[in-house]
């Protein structure tokens, strides 16, 4: 991974008042809902970070970057010592992305522009125009990568998502989740599918990849990351997360420390 060059300050960006720019966050970091009147990527350079609208959260690490289209309400949050890049895109250039909150993976011509864009001012007249519709032909190109985790509307499969949020490792069924909220293993199921568009295994999975985002970031071991996050051996968490991240946990831990470097 290419050493991270060292951004801008961030107070402007966060308050919303012009929102791009770059810095280091601290571990833990929280930006409150809010909304923008232009699109927006946020990409974490070094360390992860999480995107959450009414629609569900999105985590991104440091080769993902979420996007936020106009008028969106939505919240961060930052995991491990972050160096945040937060970059608006005019409604001029939005409808060339789509119309949901996604994830994006990162390329090497993308992160570049972002970086550039993010981290010192141009002087060059139309400079930052032609480098944002690079990152927006960038974009386009690339397919969706969404470790997006869905926001259910039912208040019996809201129970369950918040009783696997609260212990992501426990092992627990989906008929034991339904005698907990009083509804069947088959109802739940089907409320899965039809309001979460994936199984219930899978939901889980995401949810339980997410943490474990968040404790390889902060340092924990692929081994105690595996057994804390619920798989019962390090194997089948690294062929979960190598099928869901698209590299094995120790790489991407890897890949953490030498951009923080």
């Amino acid at each position: 991974m290419p050493e991270t060059r060292q951004p801008s300050q961030l107070p402007s960006a966060l308050s919303g008042t012009t929102p791009s720019g770059g810095g280091w966050l601290p571990h833990g970091y929280h930006l409150d809902a809010h909304s923008h009147p232009q699109g927006q990527l946020v990409y974490a350079a070094a360390g992860a970070l999480a995107t959450t609208t009414e629609r569900g959260t999105w985590v991104a690490p440091f080769n993902r970057v979420t996007w936020t289209p106009p008028g969106f309400d939505h919240s961060h949050r930052f995991y491990g010592r972050t160096d945040a890049r937060l970059l608006s895109i005019p409604v001029a250039l939005c409808g060339e992305l789509v119309a949901h909150p996604s994830v994006f993976e990162v390329g090497p011509l993308l992160r570049e522009a972002i970086l550039a864009l993010t981290d010192r001012p141009m002087f060059r007249p139309g400079a930052r125009e032609r480098l944002l519709t690079v990152v927006v032909d960038e974009l386009t190109e690339t397919p969706e990568r969404s470790l997006h985790l869905p926001e259910p509307r039912d208040g019996r499969l809201r129970a369950v998502t918040g009783l696997l949020q609260a212990d992501p490792g426990r092992s627990v069924t989906l008929a034991e989740l339904g005698r907990t909220v009083g509804a069947s293993e088959r109802t739940l199921s089907r409320l899965f599918h039809t309001e979460l568009s994936m199984s219930f295994h899978r939901w889980r999975t995401i949810l339980r990849i997410h943490h474990a985002l968040v404790h390889l970031t902060d340092g924990r071991s692929v081994t105690d990351t595996a057994m804390e996050c619920g798989w019962s051996n390090p194997s089948s968490f690294i062929e979960a997360f190598t099928a869901v991240v698209g590299q094995t946990p120790g790489r991407y831990q890897a890949d953490l420390l030498d951009g923080s470097a």
